[in-house]
Parts: structure tokens; C-alpha cells; sequence
């Protein structure tokens, strides 16, 4: 690390301020020529935004300290600027045009041109197809549209547009939040193969088996600081050392116990439910459904992706999804037909979309209002008039009490981190009072502190004798935290698992097997 030949990367004493925050505060980090180095810590502990800064987001002046880039005082005014050195960064937020072709995205802003700035449309498909190859997409027609691939492959084509610039450094920031376990590994693989081109690698990611498998070193962020850097020939790297490094002390139950949780009588039943495709009558995407949620239990929804699960939680909730949907719906013994949002929120049902940005939180508005819209007509007006005294009480209460990390409650909603915009979204429900609330990958994209922070925060709801349904795409999540789960796969129940009979292995059967259920079936 010494030979200053071998560092491709060093940023020295780097620190951002933001109105009320300082997200970093003199940071330091050295990056080896050729290596995947990996950046860890909570929410909120700085990692994008050391990136951002990197890559010219943040341009020059916007914070203090110096970026040494093949041993060059670099001062980035934008994008474009790092771009031109050989950096890239690829955000957990695709940057693709769904509409254009997979060749047009591929050379955004850097099209194949011939003279007069013409764009050379033979030369950019073939430039295009001889990029996809380097991912293993060279079977794909690059006319199609973009949105036509699935998002392991949209995934894929973000690299495929790096590579096109001659990528030297490639910063990839949670490439694998959205992708299934088999896209996770070709992606990884593509990395390990870039590595071998000697195209440096920076990956920021909550997935810590992953970054024990390819990374070279580790730079754990915590609260704005540099704590440590990991080095694999040196340092013991396994998860239980990460996780200490980030949160400062040690996990040693990733799910905290639940306790003092009697479960109660059933609260919500759903019988022979049935749901078609939004844009294909004779699709059938749910069939015959056929569930129940108690008092004070946590009940699971596994699968793989495409199992119907978010389907499934959005039909339910005042049929936000999907057409000509048929059964029963009970909530505390009463039929239910909720044909809207409305009135599913109404009648005591909840629902966490797994897209929190779009369907979760009003970004540009702040958290007061944030956490209160679902409850203002019932709680916090009287006759339209809204109670600002009750409503910015609660607001303040609900913040402390499941600790979101902000100044204050007037702080923008897309100013937090993933994991404290995930607590007001809980918290927007919790206000709301509900009597059932369906989590949909509530986790999903948020650190393991923060992680634990909301299994505390899903307990206490329990032990307040709410129904929780709980859909996650993480098995030791659904098996840490559930008291029983029912397996999905086509649209279909394929199992019931009581607690006891909780493993991955007894899930997969049940996924497997389509022919019902493989490991026990609990009764009512």
C-alpha cells in the first residue's frame, strides 16, 4: 500500500456538510490498482456519499479534503469531468431509458458518431454487441427496448454502458439489491472477471456474504468517519467482524427476541381469493388463496421472485392490483370488500410497499407529513381542520421512539438515509393504527443495524397484538422473525411451516415441490 504505484485512488481528510448534517467527517480512504474494494456501514454512514464526491456529483468546492487519482490532484466539476479520467459509477437506481433500445442506452451521452456529429447507427450496434458480450448478453437483440430485459439484465446493461467508456475505476453501489440470488452471482462473477482485465472495483453493498466472497479490502464506514480498513491476506474478514466494525458493537442475535407476545384469536382471514393480471383477463396471477393472521403473530410470505407475493399484498389492499378479484376477506369476524385504498386504511389494513421512494413517502415533503398522511383524517383533524400542535406531538414522539436519525422533523424525507426512510413509512402505519399490517420487504436495501432496529420495531407491534404479515426475499429474515409462514410459488400456497418447522431447506421442498404441502400444515 506504500508504493504509491499500486494505489490507484486515495482521498485524504474528506468532509460534506449538508443543512443540519455532517455526513462525512474527514474521511480517508486508499483504493489498490486492480482490486474490488468493498465499502461497509449503516445507513446513513456516508458510503454514497463519499462516492457521490468522488465521481463528480458533488463537484469540487462543495466539500474539504483532496482525491489523488493516479497520483493526480483531481478537482471533478461534475460527472462528465470524472468520466473523462476513467471513473464510473453505477447507482442502485437504474439510469436507463426504459423506451429507448438497449443499443441507445448502452451510448447515452456518448453516441457513436460519424461526421457532423450524425450518429452512426451500424457502428453503435456492433459496439453495443461486442460490450454485451463482456457481460454474457451476447444473445440479446439490441434493438429491443430496454424494458423488455428483466432487471438482472438491466443490471447487466449499466456495466455493459461502463465498459463502453473505457472504464479504469468502476464504483457500483448495491448492484445486487433488486436481483434474485442466481443474478447476484452472475453479476458478482463479471465483477471477479473485470478484476482480471485489471478494472478496478469499488462496491458498496448491505450484503456481506457477497462482500466477503470477492472483496480484496474492506473500508467500514461509520457515522460520517472512517473506522477501519480490512485487508483479506492480513484481517480475519467474516460477517460477525464487519458487522462490529459498523455498529460499533456486536450482534450476535441479528433478530431480536420477541417477548411477551401472546398470540391471540384470529384477526384476519382471507378464503378461495382469486386475482387475474391488470392487462391480461384470462392471465391468472393468484389463485385460490386461502389464508389466516392472528393476534400478536408475525406471519411470513416466502418465495422466490415471481411467486405472486407483492401481487398477492396489493390485491388485498383495496385491490390496488390486478382485475376481476374474487373471495372472502374477513377483519376481526366482519366481511370486508374494500374497493379502494381508502377504504382498506379504513378498516385497519396496512400495506408497505417494497418501493419506498414511489409508493412509500412523499420525498420532497417533510417527515411531519410524511408520518401523518395516512392517519390525518382520523386522528389528527376534526372537521378538516388539522390539529398542528397533536400532529407535530406525535410526529416528535414517533421519531424518538423508533429512533429515525434526523435533526428534526421538518428534515426533507429524501434527505434520509434507506433505513430512516424506511422507519417513517413503519411509522406513517403505526399512526395510522391498524389492525393489520402487510411488510413488504421492509428491509430491503438497509444495513444490518438498521435492520435490527426494525425487527425491534415489527416485535412491538406484535406485542400490541397487531397482525403482521411480513413478505421478505431473505430466508433467515422470514425464519428469524416469524411464527409461521406460508410458501408461495405461482400464485399458489404451496406450504404452511410453523415455527419449528422453519429452514430453508423445509421452504425450498416446499417451493420445489408444487404438489402441496412437504413440511407440516398448521391448523387454525
Amino acid at each position: 500500500m506504500s508504493d504509491t504505484s499500486d494505489t490507484i485512488l486515495e482521498m485524504k481528510h474528506i468532509s460534506k456538510l449538508f443543512p443540519g448534517v455532517r455526513a462525512l467527517d474527514d474521511v480517508n480512504l486508499k483504493v489498490k490498482r486492480g482490486e474490488i474494494h468493498a465499502l461497509c456501514g449503516e445507513n446513513g454512514a456516508g458510503k454514497s456519499t463519499l462516492m457521490n464526491i468522488l465521481s463528480g456529483v458533488y463537484p469540487y468546492g462543495t466539500y474539504s479534503g483532496d482525491i489523488f487519482y493516479n497520483s493526480h490532484l483531481c478537482k471533478f466539476k461534475n460527472i462528465k469531468s470524472s468520466e473523462e479520467k476513467g471513473i464510473v459509477i453505477i447507482y442502485q437506481e437504474f439510469s436507463l431509458s426504459p423506451y429507448l433500445s438497449i443499443a441507445e442506452n448502452i451510448f447515452m451521452g456518448n453516441e457513436q458518431t460519424s461526421f457532423r456529429g450524425v450518429i452512426n447507427w451500424t457502428k453503435t450496434r456492433a459496439k453495443a454487441k461486442e460490450v454485451l458480450k463482456a457481460v454474457g448478453l451476447e444473445n440479446e437483440d439490441v434493438n429491443l427496448p430496454v424494458n423488455s430485459l428483466g432487471v438482472g439484465k438491466q443490471q447487466l446493461v449499466e456495466i455493459a454502458r461502463a465498459l463502453s467508456k473505457k472504464v479504469e475505476l468502476l464504483i457500483l453501489d448495491e448492484p445486487t439489491a433488486a436481483l434474485n440470488e442466481k443474478e447476484s452471482d452472475r453479476l458478482l462473477d463479471i465483477m471477479l472477471e473485470l478484476k482480471a482485465k485489471d478494472v478496478t472495483c469499488i462496491i458498496i453493498s448491505h450484503k456481506l456474504n457477497e462482500i466477503r466472497r470477492i472483496a480484496d479490502s474492506i473500508t467500514v464506514l461509520r457515522d460520517g468517519k472512517t473506522i477501519e480498513t480490512l485487508e483479506r491476506d492480513t484481517d480475519e474478514i467474516s460477517e460477525e467482524r464487519i458487522i462490529k466494525g459498523m455498529v460499533g458493537r456486536e450482534l450476535n442475535n441479528l433478530c431480536p427476541p420477541r417477548e411477551n407476545c401472546p398470540i391471540g384469536e384470529v384477526v384476519f382471514e382471507v378464503d378461495h381469493w382469486n386475482v387475474f393480471h391488470p392487462d391480461d383477463p384470462h392471465r391468472k396471477i393468484i389463485n385460490d388463496v386461502s389464508f389466516h393472521v392472528r393476534k400478536g403473530e408475525v406471519v411470513g410470505f416466502a418465495g422466490l421472485m415471481g411467486a405472486g407475493r407483492t401481487e398477492l399484498a396489493m390485491s388485498l389492499f383495496g385491490k390496488s392490483y390486478g382485475r376481476k378479484i374474487s373471495g372472502d376477506m374477513k377483519i376481526n369476524g366482519v366481511h370486508v370488500n374494500l374497493k379502494t385504498v381508502k377504504d382498506a386504511v379504513n378498516t385497519g389494513l396496512a400495506y408497505t410497499s417494497e418501493d419506498r421512494k414511489n409508493y412509500g413517502l412523499v420525498l420532497i415533503d417533510d417527515l411531519k407529513h410524511n408520518m401523518t398522511m395516512a392517519g390525518l383524517p382520523r386522528f389528527f383533524s376534526d372537521k378538516g381542520v388539522i390539529n398542528r400542535n397533536n400532529e407535530i406531538l406525535e410526529s416528535e414522539d414517533y421519531r424518538t421512539k423508533i429512533n429515525i436519525k434526523t435533526p428534526s422533523i421538518n428534515q426533507t424525507a429524501g434527505n434520509l438515509s434507506g433505513g430512516n426512510q424506511q422507519k417513517v413509512v413503519l411509522a406513517k402505519w403505526m399512526m395510522a393504527q391498524p389492525d393489520v399490517l402487510i411488510l413488504d420487504e421492509p428491509t430491503r436495501g438497509i444495513d444490518v443495524g438498521a435492520k435490527y432496529e426494525i425487527y425491534g420495531v415489527i416485535n412491538s407491534l406484535a406485542q400490541k397484538g397487531k397482525a403482521v404479515i411480513m413478505i421478505s426475499s431473505e430466508m433467515p429474515e422470514i425464519i428469524g422473525m416469524c411464527d409461521r409462514v406460508y410458501v408461495l410459488s405461482d400464485g399458489e400456497i404451496v406450504g404452511e411451516l410453523q415455527k419449528e418447522e422453519l429452514s430453508q431447506e423445509n421452504i425450498m421442498k416446499c417451493i420445489m415441490s408444487r404438489s402441496g404441502v412437504t413440511a407440516g400444515k398448521g391448523g387454525n
